[in-house]
C-alpha cells in the first residue's frame, strides 16, 4: 500500500537506504486485495495503519508471533524494509539502534565459505550460534564429524527445545553428555555426568541485551544467597575443565601475587601477553585462574577483562556517559559497577548520529537481500491461501508457548507455586469448543505431526477461532510426579524456518478431539 500510494520517504531513502531500486519491481504490483483476503483483514484498516506508518514517528517491535511463525526470516527482513521505506530507522522518535556494552555474538556472513555450517543439515552458524532444532539430526547422522558430545549449561533441552522425543533419542546416542545444573532436570537425568552449578541467585551474573536508548545500561547482579554444598559458577566449571584438558599453560607467579591490586595486575598481564601472543585466545581462562580467586568470582574476572578491551564505539559511548578517556577507563567502569548493585549507565549513544551504530559497509540500511527476494517472489496470495487450507488432517493451529503469570519457562520446578490454579490448559475459543463438543474443564486430546497429549480445556476468547494455545514450561518431573503437559512433545524439530531453522512454535497444525 505504501509503495502503490507513493507514501514512502524518498528523501530518507536517498540519504540512508541502499537497494531500493532492486526491490521495487517485487512490491509495485503486489496484489493487495488478494493478500488481505488471505489474512482476513479489511483494506480500510490496513490502509489507515500504513498511512500512520508513513506520516508519524513510529517504533515497531516484533515478537514471537513473527519470529516463530511461517516465513520467519523473510518477515523479519520485510519489517526492516517497511521501517526503512517510511524513514523509521535511526532518527529520534523512530526505531533507534541501541548502544551496547558487548555485542551478543560475533559477526557472521553465511555467504563466505569460511563461515561455519552444521555438518549434516547445512545451516549457517549465526553470530556464533547453531540453531538448537538441528541438534538431533547432527547427533544421529552417520557423518564422520557428527556431534558426539554435548555440554549443557543451565538449560533443559529435553523440555525447552522443540521435539522432546527426537532429543531423547539423540541424547542417548551421545558418547558424552555433561549437564551443569542446580537441579536434577530431565536433561540432567539423561546425562553421563552432572556438575553442580550455582544458580543465578548464588552467582555474579548479567545479561547483555537491555536495549535502552540513548543510555547504555549495565548491571552485574551479585549473589543474594549463600550456596549450599559445593556448587560452582558455570565459568569456574569451564575453567576447571579447560585446566584439566591442559589448555591453560603454567602461569607466572607474579600474576597470582599482583591480583590483589588490579592496576599492577593489568600491567603484569599485558607484559605476559606481549611475551606470549599465542595465549591471547585463552585470556578468559588466564583471568579466571589468576584474578578470579582475588575477586571471588570467575565471572567478575571475565567482566574486568572485557572492560579492558572495549570496542571503540563502546569507549566513545562511555565518555558521553561521564567516564574519563584513557587506559584507566575499563577499571573506572568496573569499580563503578561494583559500587552500584542496582546497575549504572556505562555509555550513551549520540541520538543525532545514530547511523554511526550501523555497521554495514556503506553505513546505510541495505534493503536488497537476494536470498530474501527469491523467497518473497514465491510468496503469493494464491500459494498462501492453498498452504493455509491444505490441513484436512490438522485443521487447527496450535501456538506452542502461551505466556501467562503461571509459567516461567522451566525455571520453577516445584509446582506448589501454582497450587490451586489452572496453570496448564488448552486455550480454546468458544466457537471451536461448540463445534468440537468440548466444554470448559473437559479433557481433550491434542494431536500434531510430532505426537499427542491429553490436557484440560479452557474456553476463552483470548484466542481467535481456529487457534489453540498451550503454555510452555510444564511436563516437568518433580519428585516423581509430572505436572501439566510438555508442549514440546507436540512440536517437531523439522518444523522450522528454512533459512535459520528457527522453530515455528506459533504455527503448529493440530487437531483437537474429545477423550
Amino acid at each position: 500500500i505504501i509503495i502503490q500510494e507513493g507514501w514512502y520517504n524518498q528523501d530518507y531513502i536517498d540519504q540512508h537506504v541502499t537497494g531500493f531500486p532492486e526491490i521495487w519491481p517485487y512490491l509495485k504490483d503486489f496484489d493487495i486485495t488478494a493478500a488481505l483476503k488471505v489474512c482476513e483483514l479489511e483494506y480500510e484498516q490496513v490502509s489507515e495503519f500504513a498511512r500512520l506508518m508513513a506520516t508519524r514517528k513510529v517504533g515497531l517491535h516484533t515478537d514471537l508471533g513473527v519470529l516463530m511463525n511461517r516465513h520467519s526470516t523473510l518477515v523479519s527482513c520485510l519489517v526492516m524494509v517497511l521501517l526503512a521505506l517510511c524513514g523509521q530507522i535511526g532518527l529520534p522518535g523512530t526505531n533507534m539502534i541501541p548502544g551496547y556494552f558487548m555485542p551478543l555474538g560475533a559477526h557472521s556472513d553465511e555467504r563466505k565459505p569460511n563461515n561455519w555450517k552444521t555438518v549434516t543439515t547445512g545451516f549457517p552458524i549465526i553470530m556464533g550460534y547453531a540453531p538448537p532444532n538441528v541438534l538431533p539430526e547432527e547427533i544421529m547422522s552417520d557423518h564422520p564429524e557428527r556431534t558426539r558430545a554435548v555440554i549443557c549449561t543451565q538449560s533443559n533441552p529435553l523440555r525447552s527445545y522443540a521435539d522432546t522425543s527426537a532429543y531423547e533419542e539423540a541424547f542417548q546416542q551421545l558418547d558424552l553428555l555433561v549437564t551443569c545444573e542446580i537441579s536434577m532436570t530431565e536433561t540432567a537425568q539423561l546425562s553421563h555426568y552432572v556438575l553442580p552449578s550455582r544458580s543465578t541467585y548464588e552467582s555474579w551474573d548479567s545479561t547483555f541485551f537491555y536495549w535502552t536508548v540513548p543510555g547504555v545500561y549495565f548491571q552485574m547482579r551479585r549473589p543474594v544467597v549463600e550456596p549450599e554444598g559445593e556448587p560452582l559458577e558455570i565459568s569456574e566449571i569451564h575453567l576447571r575443565i579447560a585446566d584439566a584438558l591442559g589448555l591453560i599453560p603454567e602461569l607466572p607467579q607474579e600474576l597470582y601475587e599482583k591480583a590483589g591490586n588490579r592496576l599492577e595486575y593489568g600491567l603484569e598481564l599485558m607484559k605476559y601477553l606481549q611475551a606470549h601472543p599465542e595465549h591471547i585466545g585463552i585470556t578468559p581462562f588466564i583471568l579466571g585462574k589468576t584474578l578470579g580467586p582475588a575477586l571471588g568470582s570467575t565471572n567478575l574476572a571475565a567482566l574486568w577483562g572485557l572492560l579492558q578491551n572495549l570496542p571503540k564505539a563502546s569507549r566513545e559511548n562511555a565518555v558521553r556517559a561521564g567516564f574519563k578517556k584513557g587506559p584507566m577507563m575499563g577499571e573506572e567502569i568496573f569499580q563503578a559497577i561494583l559500587d552500584h548493585p542496582e546497575g549504572i549507565w556505562i555509555g550513551k549513544i549520540d541520538p543525532e548520529n545514530n547511523f554511526a551504530q550501523l555497521k554495514t559497509e556503506d553505513g546505510r540500511v541495505n534493503v536488497y537481500i537476494p536470498e530474501m527476494i527469491e523467497w518473497l517472489a514465491d510468496v503469493t496470495p494464491e500459494r498462501e491461501a492453498q498452504a493455509l487450507k491444505s490441513r484436512e488432517k490438522y485443521p487447527l493451529i496450535l501456538m506452542a508457548g502461551r505466556h501467562t503469570s503461571m509459567n516461567a519457562n522451566t525455571l520453577m520446578r516445584n509446582p506448589d507455586w501454582n497450587e490451586g490454579k489452572r496453570a496448564c490448559t488448552l486455550a480454546l475459543h468458544p466457537r471451536d469448543g461448540e463445534k468440537l463438543g468440548l466444554k470448559d474443564g473437559q479433557l481433550a486430546r491434542v494431536t500434531t505431526e510430532a505426537g499427542s497429549a491429553e490436557i484440560e480445556v479452557e474456553i476463552t476468547t483470548q484466542v481467535r477461532p481456529g487457534t489453540v494455545m498451550i503454555p510452555h514450561g510444564f511436563g516437568l518431573d518433580y519428585q516423581g510426579n509430572i505436572y501439566g503437559i510438555n508442549v514440546n512433545k507436540l512440536t517437531k524439530n523439522t518444523h522450522r524456518d528454512p533459512f535459520t531453522a528457527t522453530p515455528l512454535h506459533r504455527y503448529v497444525p493440530c487437531r483437537v478431539e474429545t477423550v
